[in-house]
């Protein structure tokens, strides 16, 4: 096995207009807007030449007599008929090319909902980039797979406004030697926001920490104090207001990538966004107990302390859908259209009352509807439903919290 991190390239789709990004952070009771940004059209030859440069700076582009190399050539095409693909949102162009009929299907589900999607809500293409990185690769005689990291940027007009989302996808790909050239067989798509119904998991350690016992968290014990005998104490400092643009702005710092500050976890989705709320001035609540209150303690003895609320979805829905007076807590809405900038988002891709992923509002289209971050699966300014994700199912439930302004 070898491995290697190394960029193949980027494929960018024709478009009439380009956009700048959209405007994430403003004043608390603010929502950002969409300015018109057309710029200069790049045309097809100075794409092809940037792309050339790019694989050719990373010494990824076949040369002649490499022979059995030549299967980065075949990733170099998927990747560029992939970006196609978004650009068209039409899957035959690549599925015309990779000989998996049941990622076919999948494939063409995806850009099926994201083109039904986009019609409903008035939005346009105006254009696509596809970036792609080799994260591992295993190499036999006639055979390589490889997991590949696709960072897929999305130009979008709405009501002649725009503004581009990101994301990423990780996919492992099978291919063949066959008949003299490279065949991709079979591509299976990274679902991490999705937990996996049957062997391994990535959220296995949710299930083993839910069920371990708490006895090395408890807090050391506190001496009662009747604080109705002295009204002039107060327990409690006074509320601060949540500084939703502060989140927003801490969310669209981090989306891609970890924080140094905190434990990163391999599924991170919700830690991410417990870390947007803190630095949006959310007041931990420390019970010294992991199935209760919302804290982050940091590393004790070789391991990571934090509440279940912190940094599971299922355990932060729960957190945020129970009353309290104080604190972090939340009002339950019933669409995302009443969310603010820095509300959060869970979401239950079976419909089994079991929620899996966490993202938090960090923009809004020119209809108002919520734009989220995410960072297991990296995404940012995302629209908010999922119906472009391979974890999305027709039985997903979703639960909308608006924070309290003040916490």
């Amino acid at each position: 096995m070898s491995k290697s991190s190394s960029r193949i390239g980027a494929a960018g789709g024709r478009q009439k207009r380009a956009a700048k990004t959209l405007p994430t952070a403003g004043t608390p009771n603010r929502r950002p807007r969409f300015e018109p940004a057309p710029e200069r059209m790049t045309n097809a030859s100075e794409k092809e030449a940037k792309l050339s440069s790019l694989l050719q700076s990373s010494g990824l582009v076949s040369q002649p007599h490499e022979g059995k190399k030549d299967w980065k050539a075949a990733i170099q095409r998927y990747v560029r008929l992939y970006n196609q693909a978004e650009t068209d949102q039409h899957a035959r162009v690549l599925t015309d090319y990779v000989l998996d009929p049941v990622h076919g299907e999948r494939f063409g589900k995806r850009l099926q909902r994201l083109r039904e999607r986009d019609l409903f809500r008035g939005v346009l293409p105006a254009g696509s980039e596809t970036k792609a990185e080799l994260i591992r690769v295993n190499e036999s005689a006639g055979e390589v797979s490889v997991l590949l990291r696709l960072h897929v940027k999305r130009r979008m007009e709405q009501s002649g406004l725009f503004y581009m989302e990101e994301r990423y996808e990780i996919e492992r790909l099978w291919l063949r030697l066959a008949d003299g050239g490279w065949q991709v067989m079979q591509i299976e798509p990274v679902i991490a926001e999705r937990r996996p119904k049957y062997g391994a998991s990535v959220h296995e350690w949710q299930e083993e920490q839910e069920s371990a016992p708490d006895a090395a968290a408890i807090a050391p014990s506190m001496p009662y104090l009747n604080y109705d005998l002295m009204p002039g104490f107060k327990l409690r400092s006074a509320a601060i207001r949540y500084r939703r643009d502060l989140a927003a702005a801490y969310a669209d710092r981090w989306w891609n990538e970890g924080n140094p500050a905190y434990e990163l976890f391999e599924v991170n989705c919700t830690n991410y966004v417990s870390q947007c709320l803190f630095a949006g001035n959310a007041t931990m609540d420390y019970t010294g107990r992991r199935g209760s209150g919302w804290w982050y303690k940091g590393r004790n003895k070789g391991q990571e302390w934090w509440s279940y609320s912190w940094a599971v979805a299922n355990s932060m829905t729960a957190f945020l859908s129970a009353a309290r007076k104080s604190g972090l807590r939340a009002t339950m809405v019933q669409s995302a259209g009443e969310l603010g900038l820095g509300d959060v988002i869970t979401y239950d891709w079976n419909g089994d009352g079991r929620f899996q992923h966490s993202t938090i509002v960090t923009a809004f289209d020119s209809a108002g509807q919520p734009l989220v971050n995410a960072n297991t699966v990296a995404s940012r300014h995302r629209y908010w439903d999922y119906r472009d994700s391979y974890a999305w199912t027709p039985a997903t439930r979703y639960r909308f919290f608006h924070i309290s302004d003040m916490i």
